[in-house]
């Protein structure tokens, strides 16, 4: 979402370190090019307007170290801004307090209300809590059915709405049949409609003073951009919201909503949605998306991801077969499963620290997920003994795997050649000096023996 303003910044800082020392003018400068790179990411313009008096007024006041080069310590102070700017410190749902936790989503038809609520009670039932799915919108058609679909799919269980009785009735009884089925977290997800207008801001407080809220959540398409930001203002005003999720992230959008939606509405994101997977909900953490920004990566969230999809066991196994020459194709085929779970290839990579610059090279490679899957497919039409044994496959086997997988013959060329160099590479790496193969231990010099 933010590679644009990633791409502007990069090339502002960049100016910056090619000067041997931070002047008023140069900070200006810099400050001037940053303003019109927020103001094109859509960023609201008096948020701007701040955030660019804040962050002139620290670097013009900056005492200079020699630790750090003009660039990097505008950088530093611009990542600070970020941070505050997106909220300042990580907020999630609170989950103590009065049981069960009830939390009501709100939002414009379209925003993906429905869809988040399923991946919210996914994400919470991850967490060991006991999520009660709560089907109060009545009238679009099928989302009482679109829920339930949902619940099924994630075995979770889903109040039996109907469209004759009314939401804020539904909202009672789904509250009574919690509290005797012993479920600890309900999630009310309500009607929407294609603009704010008094009928569903009527409804909404019907139910907010029918039944103790938690949380009240605000569901935003940050595709709309600044739209997001006035209707949530309008949501808050009239109904106190606690937070904002952000559906669609990982779109083509600005990111103007992210960076502008805290301080306008006062209220912070809670999570953003990244896909369209029911496990692709993020909570929403402000000083590793401001990293995001300026090329910095996120590690966290990337050691997060993979330790949410590795398992353990499987993982040792792997270990093994590398140590032992012993990797297969059908192993290749695990590790891609791993990555797909784990998130687009361009979510990944957007993790990865420095890989802004890596991309902006000429020769430098594109992730490409039609590759993988096709990969993907012409393994999966190898038989398994071709899988454990690449050397048995000649051309007629070639040939009918390409048809299989619906790729060419020298597609499946690529493949099989690709995952050869893999295991020459792995051969090399294990005959490196200092490596432990097997039982055998390479001897030290002489001089270095006990």
């Amino acid at each position: 979402m933010f590679d644009n303003l990633t791409d502007r910044l990069e090339g502002v800082f960049k100016k910056l370190r090619g000067t041997g020392k931070l002047t008023e003018e140069n900070i200006k400068e810099s400050m001037r090019e940053v303003r019109m790179a927020l103001l094109e990411a859509d960023v609201n313009f008096q948020v701007v307007k701040d955030f660019i008096a804040r962050t002139t007024e620290k670097a013009v006041g900056l005492e200079v170290t020699k630790r750090l080069s003009p660039g990097q310590q505008i950088i530093k102070i611009v990542h600070e801004e970020l941070v505050e700017l997106l909220g300042g410190t990580t907020e999630q749902i609170r989950l103590d307090g009065r049981q069960p936790v009830t939390i009501m989503m709100a939002g414009l038809q379209g925003s993906g209300k429905t869809t988040t609520s399923g991946k919210l009670a996914r994400m919470l039932k991850a967490k060991g809590r006991k999520p009660y799915l709560v089907p109060a919108d009545i009238y679009r058609p099928a989302a009482i059915e679109q829920l339930q679909i949902l619940g099924k799919k994630l075995d979770v269980p889903v109040h039996p709405s109907t469209t004759d009785t009314k939401p804020v009735e539904i909202c009672r009884q789904a509250l009574l049949a919690a509290d005797k089925n012993g479920y600890d977290t309900l999630i009310f997800d309500t009607a929407g409609r294609l603009h704010v207008d008094e009928d569903l801001m009527g409804e909404l407080k019907e139910i907010q003073q029918a039944v103790p809220l938690s949380e009240v959540l605000f569901v935003a398409d940050s595709m709309t951009g600044q739209d997001a930001v006035t209707v949530a203002d309008k949501f808050n005003q009239d109904l106190e919201i606690s937070g904002v999720v952000l559906t669609k992230m990982e779109g083509d959008a600005r990111g103007g909503a992210a960076l502008s939606i805290k301080s306008v509405t006062g209220k912070p994101i809670k999570f953003v949605g990244i896909g369209e997977g029911l496990d692709a909900l993020e909570i929403f953490h402000p000083d590793r998306i401001a990293s995001r920004i300026l090329g910095m990566g996120d590690v966290l969230t990337l050691i997060e991801k993979a330790e949410a999809v590795v398992d353990k066991k499987k993982a040792d196994k792997l270990a093994k077969k590398l140590r032992q020459s012993t990797f297969t194709l059908e192993d290749f085929l695990d590790q891609i499963q791993q990555i797909k779970k784990m998130g687009s290839l361009d979510q990944i990579m957007g993790m990865i620290p420095g890989i802004n610059k890596l991309k902006q090279l000429k020769d430098a490679p594109k992730p490409d997920e039609k590759e993988l899957a096709k990969t993907e497919a012409i393994i999966r039409s190898m038989t398994k003994k071709e899988r454990k044994n690449y050397m048995i496959i000649n051309a007629s086997r070639r040939q009918r795997i390409a048809a299989g997988s619906g790729t060419s013959v020298t597609e499946v060329n690529r493949v099989i050649k690709s995952y050869s160099a893999m295991l020459k590479m792995m051969k090399k790496m294990r005959g490196k000096p200092g490596l432990v193969t097997g039982k055998k231990r390479r001897k030290m010099p002489k001089g270095m023996r006990r």
